[in-house]
C-alpha cells in the first residue's frame, strides 16, 4: 500500500525554523519525483519544492534561500527544512509523489500525504 505520512509541523514564531518529514512506504521514493506543496485558507495551492530522482531540486521563489528539500533514500524519507519562517508561510503542508516532476508542479500526484499544519505567529 502506497503511503506518505508527514510529521514535524507545529507552531513557531516568525523567524523560527521547522523541519518537516515525509515517510514513504509501499514504494521507493528514490524512483519518484517527490515534493512539498502547501495550501492556506483562501489561497491557491503552491508547490514549495521538488526533489528529482537525480537529486536536483527546485523551489518556489517565495521560499528560495529559506527552505531546503532533501531526501534520505536509505530511510525512504523526504524532508523540508524551513528557516526564517514568515507568517505567510503558515499553511497545511503536503508531501506528494509522482513519476514526473512536471505533473507534480502542475498540482498532480500519484500519492499524497494527509497534510500537516504549520502555523507562524508574528
Amino acid at each position: 500500500q502506497v503511503q506518505l505520512v508527514e510529521s514535524g509541523g507545529g507552531s513557531v514564531q516568525s523567524g523560527g525554523s521547522l523541519r518537516l518529514s515525509c515517510a514513504a512506504s509501499g514504494f521507493s521514493a528514490s524512483n519518484y519525483c517527490m515534493g512539498w506543496f502547501r495550501q492556506a485558507p483562501g489561497k491557491e495551492r503552491e508547490v514549495v519544492a521538488t526533489y528529482r530522482t537525480d537529486g536536483n531540486t527546485a523551489y518556489a521563489d517565495s521560499v528560495k534561500g529559506r527552505f531546503t528539500i532533501s531526501q534520505d533514500n536509505a530511510k525512504n524519507t523526504l524532508y523540508l527544512q524551513m528557516n526564517s519562517l514568515k507568517p505567510e508561510d503558515a499553511a497545511m503542508y503536503y508531501c506528494a509523489a509522482d513519476y514526473v516532476c512536471a505533473i507534480l508542479v502542475r498540482g498532480g500526484f500519484r500519492a499524497r500525504g494527509q497534510g500537516i499544519q504549520v502555523t507562524v505567529s508574528s
